[in-house]
């Protein structure tokens, strides 16, 4: 059985680095893991997506249309863009804040404010939180993949302390103790 795993977010929120952890985590754990970068305009604030599968044998690191069984969004837009990645059963993990793309900075469209409502109303499982205070609580703003990565972690069968290892080995030094706690949050939530 192949599990797989969509980080998504805006450019410059940390998703390399949540799918670098991941990768390194489930890799350490026996898994045969897969993991493909799709970077849109992310040095400009555009889309960044990452597929990450793990199981037995895998064979692609895409995943398509109903595939997904967690979609971990840094960002709620981001999450409706890509909730048709979702199987039947899956799990959005998002993050609340909200990040104006620019057809929205420009004035041309307006941001659509009760997107979570509208996947909730269809059935779609989502775990929203507000990342961001979170990781700001941990000791920096750029903490949310981490927080995030804490929430993805309780839905894992993997323990906790591997995780917390996985930062240690992925993170740099000087970042270890306030990645650990944002983690922390995260899976407390």
């Amino acid at each position: 059985m192949t599990t797989s795993i969509m980080i998504v977010g805006v450019g410059g929120q940390g998703s390399l680095l949540a799918s670098k952890l991941l990768g390194r985590l489930l890799t350490d754990e026996g898994y045969d893991v897969k993991v493909s970068e799709v970077h849109g305009m992310s040095q400009r604030g555009g889309s960044v997506v990452t597929y990450v599968r793990y199981g037995d044998k895998v064979y692609s690191p895409v995943i398509g249309e109903g595939e997904a069984d967690f979609i971990v969004s840094f960002e709620k837009l981001e999450a409706a863009r890509w909730a048709g990645c979702l199987k039947e059963g899956g799990t959005i993990i998002t993050n609340t804040q909200q990040i104006d793309p620019m057809p929205v900075i420009t004035g041309a469209a307006t941001y659509p404010e009760a997107v979570l409502n509208e996947l909730t109303a269809k059935g779609v499982q989502i775990t929203a939180l507000d990342a961001l205070s979170l990781a700001k609580e941990a000791g920096s703003a750029k903490a949310v993949n981490i927080v995030l990565m804490g929430v993805l972690a309780k839905s894992l069968d993997i323990p906790a302390e591997t995780w917390l290892a996985a930062i240690e080995n992925t993170v740099a030094p000087k970042f270890v103790e306030m990645n650990k706690k944002a983690f922390a949050l995260g899976y407390g939530n």
